[in-house]
């Protein structure tokens, strides 16, 4: 495999990239982007200034440079070879913003993060929104995999998508464009999301606090919200709790190099000193195959791995 060049990557785009107002940094590392603090180098990081630096960008891209999306990283594994091509990761100045958009209703950045969209809710008492207190990470991460949690999720809540397809179109979504399903969406490929609009319901302040208390006590008491951590490793199959059966097998606290399932909530992968993506990825399907060997049921990942294996040091998809 061939190392990484973001210097060369960027000398190809030519003279279309002095007209933008970004950030382009060649041979960018992504352990200083997710929140496991692992990973390889992207070829090429760009953070646009707002949504026109965006389809700027966009429209001077060759169609062949592979286009990856990143959000604040932190239901990220990056591998250790790296990922190809442009890194794009939008900037907390041009899409973190939030604010009130009608009647109940709530427009956020794709780079929001969860809990500012329930602060919000709280500060204005419109209802609903408690659930994304819990919830590690920004918006478009929660657009795209459906992201719930105390029996409410992203489907409940979105009316409208801001996006932008890969040759630099804006496009809007409706709810029903997205086609959700449990922490999936069905989005046409290819679109990044730039902001979204969501609908809540008029909700007394005090009850809305309560609930979000309630939240973020659930989780400082059974999640290591201190730790180098992705959140949930895998969905929950249906009729069944992921922790649970990883505890069952036998997986709580099981380690691999730097790599850890903790001890606090298995279904938790923690970086507990210098964790590789290789260490990581390869805990992830250790406990696949042990949940599946001990109780017949084969775990999805939640946890969106990315990028290339460093030759000699591939992980095997376990497969029933």
């Amino acid at each position: 495999m061939k190392q990484v060049d973001g210097d060369k990557l960027l000398a190809e785009l030519g003279e279309g990239v002095k007209d933008i107002r970004g950030k382009l940094t060649p041979n960018a590392p992504m352990d200083r982007v997710t929140w496991f603090r692992a990973g390889g180098l992207a070829e090429l990081m760009f953070q646009p200034h707002d949504v026109d630096d965006l389809v700027a960008f966009l429209k001077i891209l060759p169609e062949h440079v592979p286009l990856t999306v990143v959000g604040v990283g932190s239901n990220l594994l990056v591998r250790d070879g790296g990922i190809r091509g442009v890194v794009l990761r939008l900037s907390a100045k041009g899409f973190g913003d939030v604010e009130l958009a009608g009647d109940n209703r709530i427009r956020a950045g794709a780079i929001c993060p969860d809990k500012n969209i329930a602060a919000m809710a709280l500060d204005n008492s419109i209802g609903g929104f408690a659930f994304y207190y819990g919830i590690p990470g920004s918006i478009g991460g929660a657009l795209m995999m459906n992201a719930g949690a105390n029996g409410t999720e992203t489907k409940d809540r979105v009316v409208e998508i801001e996006a932008v397809d890969r040759k630099g179109n804006r496009v809007t979504l409706s709810n029903a464009d997205m086609h959700y399903s449990y922490r999936k969406s069905h989005a046409p490929e290819g679109l990044i999301f730039t902001h979204a609009t969501f609908q809540g319901h008029p909700e007394d302040k005090a009850a809305i606090r309560a609930e979000m208390d309630a939240v973020r006590h659930h989780r400082e008491t059974v999640q290591p919200v201190r730790e180098k951590t992705g959140g949930s490793t895998f969905k929950n199959p249906e009729g069944h709790s992921a922790w649970k059966l990883i505890d069952e097998a036998g997986c709580r606290g099981l380690q691999i190099g730097g790599a850890q399932m903790s001890p606090l909530h298995c279904n938790f992968m923690i970086n507990i000193g210098h964790a590789t993506g290789y260490d990581l990825e390869s805990l992830g399907e250790m406990v696949r195959r042990n949940v599946f060997e001990h109780a017949g049921i084969v775990l999805e990942w939640e946890i969106k791995r990315l990028g290339e294996f460093i030759p000699g040091a591939e992980v095997a998809r376990f497969t029933a």
